[in-house]
């Protein structure tokens, strides 16, 4: 019988797709603009946290945001509403965005005069995660409600994060939420992974969070 060739198109995927992604993380150093790839679940408040985070730091830095849904335009026009620049991206029902997506986003919205580019990713915690999109930093919002467990559930995710906020620290009281167990989880897949517990309601533990952000811009552009 004649042999079967088995050909790995998930691995060649990712391998194409991450030589891909380090072109693009080059091709933004040389023009200095740094690129946080925000991922988390629908509801944890990306857009919010992302509204007080352009708040504080709109005097330093000039920020764009794309916005990356399977539809809708809500985001976008909340964004552009706080002054930053902003473009919606359609995925086309696609659950997360990859290298190439992500740079044919950042051709279309120009990139040049910007210090700090957003990309709100599809809201989940599965898809987004296995695909680089040449960010120069992976965020990731875990919120009050979701529950303390998630790093146990969705490992990936915390373990190429670079930096993890906890929104909604406000509504602890009323949930059982556990934020030392929170941090044992993601420690045990990501050690020392930075993790900043805010409120995009009240602004609180916000300073932290951008304080981080900007040194992070800082050092990219050295």
């Amino acid at each position: 019988m004649e042999s079967i060739r088995i050909i790995e198109l998930k691995e060649s995927i990712f391998a194409d797709n991450n030589a891909d992604a380090d072109r693009l993380r080059q091709q933004l150093k040389q023009q200095g603009t740094f690129l946080l790839n925000l991922m988390s679940s629908p509801g944890s408040g990306k857009t919010s946290t992302l509204k007080r985070t352009i708040a504080a730091l709109k005097d330093d830095l000039s920020i764009g945001v794309m916005e990356a849904d399977i539809d809708s335009d809500v985001d976008a026009a909340a964004i552009a509403a706080t002054g930053a620049r902003a473009i919606q991206l359609h995925t086309g029902g696609m659950c997360h965005l990859d290298a190439d997506m992500t740079r044919q986003g950042l051709t279309e919205f120009g990139t040049e005069d910007l210090d700090l580019v957003v990309l709100e990713n599809v809201g989940n915690l599965v898809c987004p995660a296995e695909f680089d999109t040449g960010a120069v930093k992976n965020a990731v919002i875990l919120s009050v409600p979701e529950g303390h467990d998630k790093p146990l559930k969705y490992p990936l995710m915390f373990e190429v994060a670079d930096v993890l906020i906890v929104n909604k620290i406000d509504v602890l009281p009323y949930f059982d939420f556990d934020l030392d167990k929170l941090t044992e989880y993601a420690h045990m897949r990501h050690p020392g992974l930075p993790i900043f517990p805010v409120s995009a309601k009240t602004g609180e533990g916000m300073d932290a969070w951008t304080d981080w952000l900007r040194r992070q811009v800082a050092e990219w552009k050295q």
